[in-house]
């Protein structure tokens, strides 16, 4: 883009804002039947609009390459099996093209570590839905140590946060039958073991047991052998909390102790230690979690700072505490710091081997992991584990029966590897490794940063083709998240590789505040009312991207989902000039209902409530539903989500649709019949997703553009 060009791009963007701010938000609910999520006038909108759009979309001339090379990649043989300790053995849950649902299955360590392992198959999620008639997804499993033998797996109903849970026995392979295993019908809840023969079980006991959120705030000890009804309350929180439950922390030295958790806003949350007589409340920071136990001692997580007597531990770092001492005086703990960022860093959760405490973090977006032990004075020491620079880093599974993990390593052109670390030495090697799925000798990584309206420094990545020319005219996608404390990093995006990297395209991950990036000030940043410098960073790295001549609004195009899908829509109304394709996906749209819809109660510590007014009328300012204007220009966008989000709901992604609609504006909708807060159930559903946004972005940004394949 010229300089004259863009001068002008700056000077309308502000007239835009101001627009917005001066005319009074329509707050007008015409479409609150869509609501009804299963409603047969609701679906039939639903099913209308999936036909109109996949006639746009499915009929282009790209789109059955994209879908089969996505789906493909999806189900290769090759992919690395990723797996999680337990009982001595490794467990994996294998999805390809014959085992749609999947298959749950074990190895050893020694058969992990060659080219092609041996698997035993332990249940078969298939033909169990084939058995019993069910459109079973599967959730997990959690095993009660130390034999790990009897274990505890949870299974949706396509692909929905509500869950059954059934008892399942590893040595013979199959669920524990009758009233001598666990069953717990379908619900969002929450069980923890407590014991081999005890359950700790939150969930809507009888109706309307549940938070404004819609989830359980009562606990109850179950016993085996005992039907529901006979549980034992042994906590209750209260309606206007956002959750509860409980869970049991263990050691190699076979010291265990439970704990329950009430949340109390989605950030804020209170810790109680069950002892023989009693339940206790933890003096601990209302923004800190219980994560791990090693050696006698609870690990702690911190949001803010923990202020104990003399002892001061930053926000951000992580300390620990004796469970003797939590169980004598649990208003005085004794907090011993183990690590303490610095204002580039950021601490990413904490996994106990045998003797070692593995702790991930970042350093300026760049990923790091480290190895801690605590020697007899009380007190932590580190060692880095040696792991290539410049990538993103993770603890994938830890072996708490020894000093053995595995480290993911990934970035933007490195297919992801799994590494095997003695955490004791604190030394790594590579074990396996994803084939490439693209040809990336012919692209680049870069990082720049963009200066956002208030000054703050926004750092962005972005990769592009070598030959790339500063002239405005590469087809660029840019993305970001910007809530809940979540961190954007570096990872090897297979689908974008193969159909938009090696065809001329850039991608551009934005680390904007409401992340955790750079520890938990980032986040708070942009918090309820402050939300819009989480707009304006985004905005700056768009901006910037103009300014460098990378792109163009002609060919610059966004996307995200979820609290991502709500930054999209933002977007799309605070700035419908600085692009040409924009989509949405999972969203959140409308502001002043999201209390009301799904579990949207339960972010209220994130965006604030239409309760407060000075909050309401925040949310209204920048509410999408609300804010679409008559007479404005805005690219055509592309809004998918699905029927069995119960997290964040269709409804959002609906309404909004219909307003455009109703307003005479272009968009597509397409909505995916099952699948839970994502893009689908299974591998098929999901490839299919993905391959309608990318053939939406290539009709968008790449139609029409010189040397364009």
């Amino acid at each position: 883009m010229r300089r004259s060009a863009l001068a002008l791009l700056l000077m309308v963007a502000p007239l835009v804002a101001l627009s917005a701010q001066v005319q009074r938000p329509d707050t007008t609910d015409h479409f609150i039947w869509l609501e009804d999520v299963n409603g047969d006038k609701a679906m039939s909108w639903v099913k209308a609009e999936n036909a109109k759009t996949t006639d746009v979309l499915e009929k282009d001339p790209r789109f059955a390459g994209f879908y089969q090379s996505m789906l493909k990649m999806a189900q290769a043989q090759d992919r690395i099996p990723g797996v999680t300790f337990n009982g001595g053995k490794l467990y994996n849950f294998w999805r390809d093209s014959v085992h749609i649902r999947g298959l749950w299955r074990s190895t050893t360590l020694a058969s992990y570590r060659t080219p092609k392992p041996v698997w035993t198959t332990v249940l078969d999620l298939d033909a169990l839905a084939k058995r019993e008639n069910a459109n079973w997804v599967w959730q997990g499993f959690d095993c009660v140590p130390p034999a790990e033998r009897r274990c505890l797996i949870s299974l949706s109903d396509g692909g929905e946060d509500a869950s059954t849970v059934r008892e399942f026995d590893l040595v013979t392979r199959s669920f524990v039958p009758g009233a001598g295993g666990f069953s717990l019908p379908k619900g969002k809840q929450n069980v923890s073991w407590m014991g081999s023969d005890t359950l700790l079980v939150a969930r809507e006991w009888t109706p309307g047991d549940v938070t404004a959120s819609g989830y359980p705030f009562i606990i109850k000890r179950l016993v085996r052998g005992q039907p529901l009804s006979a549980a034992v309350e042994i906590f209750r929180g209260t309606k206007s909390d956002v959750s509860a439950g409980a869970g049991t922390f263990s050691d190699a030295a076979g010291r265990r102790v439970t704990v329950i958790t009430r949340g109390v806003s989605f950030f804020e949350s209170q810790a109680y230690i069950v002892r023989p007589h009693d339940i206790a409340r933890l003096a601990m920071p209302l923004k800190s979690n219980l994560v791990a136990m090693l050696d006698g001692q609870l690990v702690v997580s911190l949001s803010e700072a923990w202020h104990a007597g003399a002892t001061t531990i930053k926000s951000g770092g992580m300390a620990s505490f004796s469970i003797a001492t939590a169980m004598k005086t649990p208003d005085a703990l004794a907090p011993v710091a183990i690590i303490e960022p610095g204002p580039r860093e950021s601490v990413a959760g904490a996994s106990p081997t045998l003797h070692h405490l593995l702790v991930g973090m970042t350093d300026n977006v760049k990923g790091r992991v480290l190895s801690f032990t605590r020697s007899a004075d009380g007190n932590w020491h580190r060692k880095a584990i040696a792991l290539p620079d410049n990538a993103t880093t993770y603890v994938a599974t830890v072996d708490s029966h020894s000093d053995v993990a595995f480290i993911g390593v990934t970035g933007f052109l490195n297919p992801t590897s799994i590494w095997l670390a003695n955490t004791a030495t604190a030394k790594a090697s590579v074990l396996k490794s994803t084939p490439a799925r693209f040809d990336a000798s012919g692209l680049v990584v870069e990082q720049f940063e963009a200066t956002s309206k208030d000054g703050t420094r926004i750092p962005y990545f972005i990769t592009h083709p070598k030959t790339m020319k500063l002239d405005g005219q590469t087809p660029t996608i840019l993305t970001a998240y910007g809530g809940f404390e979540v961190s954007n990093t570096p990872y090897y995006d297979q689908n974008a590789g193969k159909v938009w990297l090696t065809h001329g395209g850039a991608l551009v991950l934005a680390n904007i505040r409401g992340g955790s990036e750079f520890g938990p000030a980032w986040h708070e940043a942009g918090l309820k009312t402050k939300r819009q410098v989480i707009y304006d960073d985004f905005a700056a790295v768009a901006e910037d991207l103009i300014a460098r001549k990378i792109t163009s609004p002609r060919r610059l195009g966004i996307e995200g989902g979820s609290n991502g899908g709500l930054l999209m829509g933002v977007e799309l109304n605070q700035h419908p000039d600085l692009w040409n394709a924009v989509q949405i996906a999972v969203p959140l749209l409308d502001m002043l209902r999201f209390e009301q819809i799904a579990a949207g109660a339960s972010w209220v510590g994130e965006y604030g409530s239409v309760s407060n007014p000075d909050e309401r009328a925040f949310l209204q300012s920048i509410s999408p539903l609300h804010n679409l204007r008559p007479g404005v220009k805005y690219p055509t966008p592309l809004i998918w989500t699905t029927t069995k989000d119960d997290r964040v709901g269709p409804q959002h992604a609906r309404k909004f649709a219909a307003k455009m609609a109703e307003m005479g504006l272009p968009y597509l909708y397409y909505e995916v019949i099952e699948g839970g807060h994502g893009s689908g159930a299974n591998a098929i559903q999901q490839a299919h997703t993905t391959a309608l946004g990318y053939v939406y972005f290539a009709r968008q940004l790449m139609d029409g553009a010189a040397a364009i394949p």
